[in-house]
Order: structure tokens, then sequence, then C-alpha cells
């Protein structure tokens, strides 16, 4: 894993969404519990917006040595609480004793190509009772070239996502979220056609758009969204 190397450039630039990372994160915050595992941790931004410090370990897992010395010096500086550790690696890299309470995927499933075996693989690091929790971005139909410029080998929709998950988990919540955002992806991709969002078109998203896809998803009840997330338990 020394030789992997990220070839996405967009990291830095969402990792000032604050409140998109506010919205989900309030939405998944109360089963981040335990001993936590981030598959794909990046440069650790997500981390800093989801680890409370009340858990019992948060292990940082990234295949990228370069973006885990950032997540370090996070560490390092107290910018994340001190439960937070890192680890250069994958799931497969993963101890056989090793057991998490909550496995985590934040934008990070549709990286990898063989997403099937990547969870049945890290499912068998999960806890009698624990939970998986996958947020990715939704519709194959609006998968554009930034999409494959950092790496995504596909975008999700329920049922896709649903489909990559072993019968030993039990569904908790499968959702669509920021519908307001689905409707500027759409004018992204058969109007404007822009590659690479600018940190602008980021920035009036996330202060804009976000704050009224947070009041209008639930009446839609969930039902649109350009990001899919999944919520399952493993069986007792």
């Amino acid at each position: 894993m020394q030789d992997y190397s990220y070839i996405g450039a967009e990291l830095e630039l969402f990792s000032q969404a604050y409140n998109w990372k506010n919205y989900y994160g309030n939405l998944v915050q109360k089963y981040l519990q335990g001993r936590v595992l981030e598959v794909g941790a990046g440069i650790g931004a997500t981390t800093e917006f989801l680890c409370k410090g009340h858990q019992k370990e948060w292990l940082c897992l990234e295949p990228d040595p370069i973006l885990t010395e950032k997540i370090d010096l996070k560490i390092s500086v107290g910018r994340v609480p001190a439960c937070c550790k890192s680890r250069v690696g994958t799931s497969a890299d993963l101890a056989s004793n090793d057991r998490f309470d909550t496995i985590i995927y934040m934008d990070v499933l549709e990286h990898i190509e063989d997403d099937r075996t990547e969870v049945k693989t890290v499912t068998q690091h999960l806890s009698d009772g624990g939970y998986l929790v996958v947020l990715a971005p939704a519709h194959q139909w609006l998968f554009t070239p930034f999409d494959r410029a950092i790496g995504h080998y596909r975008r999700y929709n329920k049922q896709s996502l649903a489909s990559t998950i072993p019968r030993s988990l039990n569904c908790i919540q499968l959702i669509y979220l920021d519908s307001i955002g689905l409707l500027a992806s759409l004018g992204n991709r058969f109007v404007l056609k822009s590659k690479t969002p600018t940190k602008q078109q980021i920035q009036l998203w996330d202060k804009v758009m976000i704050p009224l896809s947070k009041s209008i998803d639930p009446i839609l009840q969930y039902s649109l969204g350009k990001s899919v997330l999944g919520i399952w338990q493993k069986q007792s």
C-alpha cells in the first residue's frame, strides 16, 4: 500500500463544506459509538466533523501515505480528538481479530472498483449489533468527467447501494439527501457542463443550497437528492 497515491484533487476543495458535513453528520452521529473505523479517511476533513471524542477509538484507515501524514498532523496538533489513530492501508490489511462497533464510508465506496468484495470483507470486522454507514454520490445519470477525474467508478441509487450490502446486515435507513443540490447538478450536467466545480460554486452550494435542502428534504421524505445515505446493522 505504500505505493498507492490518491488521484483526486477535490479533498481540499470540499474540506470547508461545513454546512454539508454538519447536515449528514447530525443524521449519523448517534451511530458513531465505541470503536469506529473510517475507511478512506483522506486528509481527515470528515473526521474533524464527525469524531466528537467520546468514542473509545476512531481508526482513520487511508491507503495514501501522504494523506495519512496530514491526518497525523491534525492528531498531533489536536484538530481531532485524542481517540483518533491513523493507519496506512485498506480493509484487506486489517488484522483478523480487529472488530469495530461502527464502520463508515463517507464518499469513499464509489472509489473502490470491487465494492461488493470490499463491503463483504469489512463486514467481517463489524461487531454483532454494529453499524455500517455509507454516504455516496447518487444517480449514475449524473456521472460526469469530474467523477471520472477524481477516481469514481460509479454513482449509486438506493437499489444499487443496497445490493452491495451482505444479507447479514439489516437496513436501518436508506435515503437521499440534498434535493436542491440535485437541481444544481442537473443544471451543470445538461447546461453548464463544467468539468470541475470552482471554489465559488462549492461555497454557493454549501452556504445557500444545503440549508435549503436541510429544510426541504424532510418535506420530500428524503426521496430526492444528489447523495444517498445508507445505514445497516449487523445481526447479533
